[in-house]
This record gives C-alpha cells, sequence and structure tokens, in this order.
C-alpha cells in the first residue's frame, strides 16, 4: 500500500496547490482521466488473483474517492472565492434614482399614414407632396370647383388676407392640389399618392380643424371604374389586417370626379365597437370616382386619350377605426399618457416584409 499512500499524498499536495480552476482540472484529469495514475491502477486488476484484487481494487477505489472529495472541496473553494472578488470589485448603488424611462414613440396618425404608404408602395404607387398654403387654382379652379361653391367662402376654409392683385392665398382643404402639380409637372402614365395635413374650418368628436389625408390618383389609357374597385378593396384589406373586406359604392357628388361614389365597407358594430370585415352594418370609409374631364383639360391631359381615378381618405379617422381611438380631438391633446397607451415603437417601421402594425 506504500505506493496508493505516496500517490495520495502528492495528487492532494496538487489539488491544494492549484490556484484557479484551470489547474484544479489539470489535476483532476491526470488523476482519474482515461491515462490518469489512479485510473491506470485500475487498469492492472485484471492480471491479479481474485483475492489480490478485491483487496487491492478496494484500497484503489478509497484513493479515487478521495480524491474525487478533494477535487469538489477546492473547486467549491476556489468558485467561492472568485465570487467574493467580483462582488467587492463590482459594486451597485441601490441608492442612486432609477434612469428615466423613454417615453418618445410614434404617433398613431404618423404610424397610421407609414402603414398607408406602404402599402400602396407595394402597389406601385409614388409619394407625391406639395405646399400646404396654395392658391386658388390649384385648390378649386383647376378641380372644377364652381364660383360659388360654399368650399370657397371663409365658413368652410382659412383664407389669408387677399394680396394687391385681388388673389387670396389659402391653407390647402385637401391635398388634391398635388395632384393638379403632378398632373402639370408630368406626363401620363401617372400613379401616385399624396399624404400630408389639410385645413378646415371644422371641429366636433371626428373633425379638427386640421388633419391629415391620403390621396391617390392614377392616369392612363383605359383605367375605369373596375381598377379603382380592386385598388380600393385591396388597400382596405391589407390595412385592416383581414381578407374579409365587403365593400359598396355609393352614388355622390364630388366637382373633380365624374362619376363620383361613396366607399362603405362592412363592419359590426355591436358592443360599442366597429370591428372591420364582419356584422351587417356600413360605415362610410372614403370619397373616390374617375377624373372629370374638366380637370385633365385644366392640366393640359387630353381626357379623349387618358382616363383616371382618384380617391381620398382621412389618415386619422382610419386610426381610430384600426386602433379603437373614440374622439378625434384626443390626438391633438397632447396628453402624454394617452401617447404612451397609443404611441407606437419608432424602431418598428410598416414594411411589407416585417407586417405593417
Amino acid at each position: 500500500m506504500t505506493d496508493l499512500t505516496s500517490l495520495e499524498a502528492d495528487v492532494l499536495a496538487q489539488i491544494a496547490a492549484a490556484g484557479d480552476l484551470a489547474a484544479l482540472d489539470a489535476v483532476r484529469v491526470s488523476a482519474l482521466g482515461k491515462t490518469g495514475s489512479i485510473s491506470g491502477l485500475l487498469k492492472t486488476l485484471g492480471a491479479m488473483s481474485p483475492d489480490e484484487r478485491k483487496e487491492r481494487g478496494a484500497a484503489i477505489n478509497v484513493l479515487r474517492d478521495r480524491v474525487q472529495t478533494a477535487l469538489n472541496d477546492k473547486k467549491a473553494a476556489l468558485e467561492t472565492a472568485a465570487l467574493d472578488a467580483r462582488l467587492a470589485s463590482e459594486t451597485l448603488d441601490l441608492t442612486l434614482p432609477a434612469p428615466r424611462r423613454r417615453r418618445g414613440g410614434v404617433h398613431p396618425t404618423m404610424q397610421t399614414m407609414d402603414e398607408m404608404v406602404a402599402i400602396f408602395a407595394e402597389m406601385g404607387f409614388a409619394v407625391a407632396e406639395g405646399p400646404d398654403i396654395e392658391d386658388d387654382f390649384h385648390n378649386f379652379t383647376a378641380l372644377n370647383f364652381p364660383e360659388k361653391h360654399p368650399a370657397r367662402e371663409m365658413h368652410d376654409t382659412f383664407f389669408f388676407k387677399t394680396k394687391e392683385d385681388g388673389e387670396r392665398m389659402l391653407l390647402r382643404t385637401h391635398t388634391s392640389p398635388v395632384q393638379v402639380r403632378t398632373m402639370l409637372s408630368q406626363t401620363p402614365p401617372i400613379r401616385i399618392i399624396a399624404p400630408g395635413r389639410t385645413y378646415r374650418v371644422d371641429n366636433d368628436a371626428t373633425h379638427t380643424p386640421v388633419f391629415h389625408q391620403v390621396e391617390g390618383l392614377v392616369i392612363d389609357k383605359g383605367i375605369h371604374m373596375g381598377h379603382l374597385k380592386w385598388t380600393l378593396e385591396t388597400f382596405l384589406a391589407r390595412f385592416f389586417e383581414t381578407d374579409a373586406v365587403t365593400t359598396q359604392f355609393r352614388p355622390h357628388h364630388f366637382p373633380f370626379t365624374e362619376p363620383s361614389a361613396e366607399m362603405d365597407v362592412q363592419c359590426d358594430r355591436t358592443g360599442g365597437e366597429i370591428k372591420i370585415g364582419q356584422g351587417t352594418s356600413w360605415l362610410e370609409i372614403l370619397g373616390c370616382g374617375m377624373v372629370h374631364p374638366n380637370v385633365l383639360r385644366a392640366c393640359g391631359i387630353d381626357p379623349d386619350e387618358y382616363q383616371g381615378f382618384a380617391f381620398g381618405m382621412g389618415v386619422d379617422r382610419l386610426g381610430m377605426l384600426k386602433y379603437g381611438m373614440p374622439d378625434l380631438r384626443d390626438m391633438w391633446a397632447s396628453d402624454v399618457r394617452w401617447l404612451e397607451h397609443y404611441g407606437f415603437s419608432a424602431f418598428a417601421a410598416p414594411n411589407a416584409a416585417s407586417g405593417l402594425s
């Protein structure tokens, strides 16, 4: 047994001298590994007689157990020492104030507009922009508004002071002037949307003096109402993220389109909520129609050669319908609590690949 006693003393000394976990693991491998000193002793048992194997095997197993126990104790001591050293060097002062939570986000109106732009971009529409302050020609005359139309009066439109030449500038009442500017500067085919702010003398639960619109315009040869219907139904299905969109057209009058229509979408109004794509009720969603020949002529386009359709919808109102906001005026109240509840992450921009909302 003298060789076992000597081996045990040597291995235990190496364990005690190990200064870190890596050195300790090296001692473990040299003693208990497949080619270790203690494992090698076990391999010699096969050449011994049964009595010698019984006595020698028991002694080697005792040695192995003692070494394993010493290894476990040393490992626990080294891990405790490492943790103590880390705790001593890394401190956390819990008396310091917590950092302020980031409170910024994307306003629901901007989120809704980004979603609409993403959908129409996927359908091949370009984005066109124009000034908020317009003249009478682009806002009214070129769009076939008659001289005494109510929209030309102070009770409906924000006008600036009359210029010396008699012209009155105004805050645009729709983004249709962008359509006019596009037709004046480009030749067909044209396929654009015009998102932006608009202004009207109006204020209640579903209307505000400042609101947002997205209007669309397509001018090409052979365009008809079927193209308009498909475009709008495809948009609504993508926007409300449902395939169960049923729509209907009702005849209406707009000076700049002929024929004109208002488009309704089927919905469910039970339970104090409006759910698109189900139920038996109808909800007006937008206005649309074929571009009036007078508008095409005013923009230098031959209506006998080119036809087109146009549509317009309120961004704020669509956002209210999709995200369950009951009062349009809350969007402008600057209530941080409301914005935190309805706001969107700035790191999740709507797109066709990752989704809209």
